[in-house]
């Protein structure tokens, strides 16, 4: 056979098998529908919002391969609000996603859905991630668990924090790398070096909220009582109708069982900012405990009626509602939060 032909055969076999490859891929590629490419848009305003389907059109969407990375960033954004299964089975998915971005969405959906022991189990395996900023998220949403809770992550997590405090301080100075190393060193319970690095904090950004509320625990922690509080009245003097100093000043006060007083400082900060529902949510649970049970519904009503996607308020308002024998408005809040997810863990468990 001539050399000429033999090439050409071979170049022709050579085409086969790649056509033949190709269509082996194209065939078994996913198929996304129609209908679900899209309806992005759809499923993320009614996460958003609260409406009926819209867990399971939040999952449709992260369960797509095609997704560029932004929008399924901001997918994860609403899951924690739609807890089930197939929720933690979607975010677990994706600590494994290529995109260091989507990695670190899914450490905080992960952390949303999942509490502390557990949590520990899917995101240390992170702490050994090529990429440094998706470790020092896993860092970051593992702080504050106990040695217990972190249970085989405890040594990993305390090598990831060393390597962090390096990095840390081989940077320019910043406030922002400076109250970074004061989470770091809290954690770790070096009081003295989480007040030197909050000094610098507010040496270099005199107005950081974090850093002085911070500062303030740091102090009680160290048992100066008397100097957290006078800080705390200096910058309300100067800044009284700061919601953030509001708030924090009510958290102090209930730490130091002064639950009247605390009231007021909680009150201050929902007048200030209504649409918070953090300052919110502490409110009615404090007016809770103060058996306020009346005034404590109405807060949790205004968080629902203002952010109808927010599971933790609508939970709890529905346990508040049952204890004062208000079974239809129970019924009424379970039907919703079942339109919206069915598979709720609070639906299972009978709530």
């Amino acid at each position: 056979m001539p050399q000429s032909r033999r090439y050409l055969l071979i170049s022709l076999g050579l085409v086969v098998i790649l056509v033949i490859a190709w269509l082996s891929l194209r065939s078994t590629a996913p198929v996304v529908p129609e209908a679900i490419r899209h309806g992005y848009s759809e499923a993320l305003s009614a996460a958003r919002s609260g409406h009926p389907g819209a867990a399971r059109m939040l999952y449709q969407q992260l369960g797509r391969p095609d997704l560029t990375v932004k929008r399924r960033v901001w997918l994860h954004a609403e899951l924690p609000n739609y807890p089930s299964p197939q929720a933690l089975k979607l975010a677990d998915a994706d600590l494994q996603n290529p995109s260091p971005e989507v990695r670190m969405a899914a450490i905080r959906s992960v952390t949303g859905l999942v509490p502390g022991g557990q949590r520990s189990l899917l995101l240390g395996p992170l702490l050994d991630d090529e990429d440094q900023a998706v470790r020092f998220a896993a860092i970051n949403a593992l702080l504050g668990l106990s040695p217990d809770q972190l249970g085989l992550y405890f040594a990993p997590l305390q090598q990831g924090i060393d390597g962090w405090e390096l990095a840390l301080q081989s940077q320019p100075e910043s406030a922002d790398n400076f109250v970074q190393l004061a989470r770091l060193h809290l954690h770790n319970a070096e009081l003295k070096q989480a007040q030197e690095d909050l000094d610098q904090t507010l040496r270099l950004d005199p107005g950081n909220l974090p850093a002085l509320v911070m500062q303030i625990e740091v102090l009680d922690r160290q048992g100066q009582s008397d100097a957290a509080r006078q800080l705390l009245a200096r910058q309300l003097k100067a800044q009284p109708d700061s919601a953030y100093l509001q708030h924090a000043l009510g958290l102090w006060l209930l730490h130091h069982d002064q639950r009247e007083f605390a009231l007021l400082g909680l009150s201050k900060a929902v007048e200030l900012e209504p649409d918070n529902k953090d300052y919110r949510y502490d409110l009615a649970t404090t007016l809770h405990n103060a058996e306020e049970l009346e005034a404590a519904q109405k807060q949790l009503q205004e968080i629902v009626q203002r952010h109808p996607a927010d599971r933790k308020a609508r939970v709890l308002l529905i346990n508040y509602w049952k204890e004062s024998g208000q079974l239809q408005n129970v019924q009424i809040l379970l039907a919703q939060l079942e339109q919206m997810n069915p598979d709720d863990p609070a639906l299972q468990q009978g709530l």
